[in-house]
């Protein structure tokens, strides 16, 4: 094998902190957006993601309802127990079906959250902690709003740190992580660095993050030692003003990082253009759009699920969110899910399971391969095929799927407008209900 430098690989890394937790298959993109009115064209916020991780894993939806604990409980994460609360919120959960914790989800009081990989001068460890998608998924189920997501995954950050691979693969690769956590009035950007993290608050317009850190000189919260710490380290004087994404960002960027910085530029753009018009409609085309590299489809990764949601401001409409499950949101259909009394897991999106053999269970990790193709994805992806070679057949079904979709986005449509008042048994069973369609439109 030739080895290359940096200066001949664009997705070598260029940092010793980066090296050891790098391998030259690892995902390397997500991007998270959200719309808080006035951009929105109607008086709720909008969350979005794609979750681009390696090409072959598979995303699973997973609902969890509400549930209570007895004293003393102890929660199995992907690698780290800890302790469980007294009671957990019911959630929606986008995951790769590999880990307990999720890239992005919901919980039923309207509060979403995506993740994204982000390497700072802090050094990432590879010791076993809590994966930034369990913090995710802890945050979802332990909060009734953004700031308190923001308040769990800060304290559990400070008492049992992030860390551990990411990847289902015998190589570690790890990283640390932003956030980007939404509710029905406003949303925050927390971004970390090891134990460390600064937090941003979105009350207005619309913002984005994509595998960098983007907090600058608005700081609306921060670790009581970021600072100290800054200074220590000798990054930051003092005198000047604090700027958060300077200070702790790599001095050398890698040009992968750089290639992040151009799709962050380029999600920016997409949301200015559509500022004040912004639906989950325009959000799911940002979400498809190829040639900015947010809908990622080459080399060893793509996206492999995607996710929209709607936060109406007002209390009493409910939330309506959308995902995927499947690969490529270009090629795939936005299947509506709301909270409600009928809500219960599709099993047709749900992988199998595997106890106490999983790769992901035994000593050392990751020795063996499980197929985790769930019944949807194993149908999408000959669906794929055939949308990717281009036959009348392929695009027969793409139309298909935007027929499907566009029926889920008017029932939402109608649901907020009060045209449609179905009792809240069907309005559970919704998400199921289009994942049967999908599934027989793949026959």
């Amino acid at each position: 094998m030739v080895e290359r430098s940096p200066e001949e690989d664009p997705f070598l890394p260029t940092s010793p902190q980066m090296m050891a937790s790098w391998n030259p298959d690892a995902p390397r993109s997500c991007d998270c957006f959200v719309s808080v009115p006035p951009a929105s064209a109607i008086p709720a916020v909008i969350f979005a993601k794609n979750s681009d991780r390696p090409r072959d894993e598979v995303q699973e939806v997973v609902f969890v309802p509400a549930s209570t604990h007895p004293p003393g409980s102890r929660l199995q994460c992907t690698y780290i127990e800890v302790d469980q609360v007294s009671e957990t919120h019911a959630v929606i959960l986008s995951r790769p079906s590999w880990l307990w914790g999720a890239e992005m989800g919901a919980n039923e009081h309207g509060v979403c959250i995506g993740n994204e990989a982000v390497w700072t001068k802090e050094p990432v460890g590879e010791g076993e902690a809590l994966l930034g998608m369990d913090l995710l998924r802890l945050a979802l189920e332990r909060s009734r709003s953004a700031l308190e997501a923001l308040h769990v995954i800060t304290g559990l950050l400070e008492r049992h740190g992030q860390g551990g691979s990411c990847r289902e693969d015998p190589a570690p690769f790890c990283y640390h992580n932003t956030f980007l956590l939404a509710d029905r009035t406003e949303a925050w950007v927390l971004e970390t660095a090891g134990r460390l993290w600064a937090a941003q608050r979105i009350r207005e317009g619309a913002r984005n993050i994509s595998n960098q850190l983007s907090i600058g000189t608005d700081i609306s919260a921060e670790h009581s030692e970021l600072r100290t710490h800054a200074l220590a380290q000798g990054w930051w004087g003092g005198q000047s003003t604090f700027d958060f994404a300077q200070v702790f960002s790599l001095t050398q960027q890698p040009v992968r990082m750089e290639a992040a910085k151009a799709r962050f530029q380029a999600g920016r753009e997409l949301l200015q253009q559509q500022r004040g018009g912004i639906t989950a409609e325009v959000m799911m085309d940002i979400l498809r759009n190829k040639e900015s590299g947010i809908c990622m489809d080459s080399g060893g990764f793509r996206t492999t699920a995607s996710m929209v949601s709607i936060l109406p401001q007002d209390p009493t409409q409910p939330c309506v969110h959308f995902l995927t499950a499947t690969p490529d949101p270009s090629r795939s259909v936005f299947k509506p899910f709301i909270f409600g009394a009928g809500a219960a897991p599709a099993p047709q999106v749900v992988s199998p399971t595997f106890g106490a053999q999983d790769p992901v269970r035994t000593q050392p990790r990751f020795q063996t391969q499980v197929d985790r193709r769930h019944s949807l994805y194993r149908g999408h992806q000959v669906a794929l095929g055939l949308m990717e070679s281009g036959q009348d057949r392929g695009q027969q079904l793409w139309q298909k799927q935007r027929d499907l979709e566009q029926e889920g986005l008017e029932a939402a449509r109608r649901l907020l407008a009060g045209e449609w008042a179905p009792p809240p048994q069907e309005l559970g069973a919704l998400f199921q209900a289009f994942v049967e369609r999908e599934s027989r439109v793949y026959g």
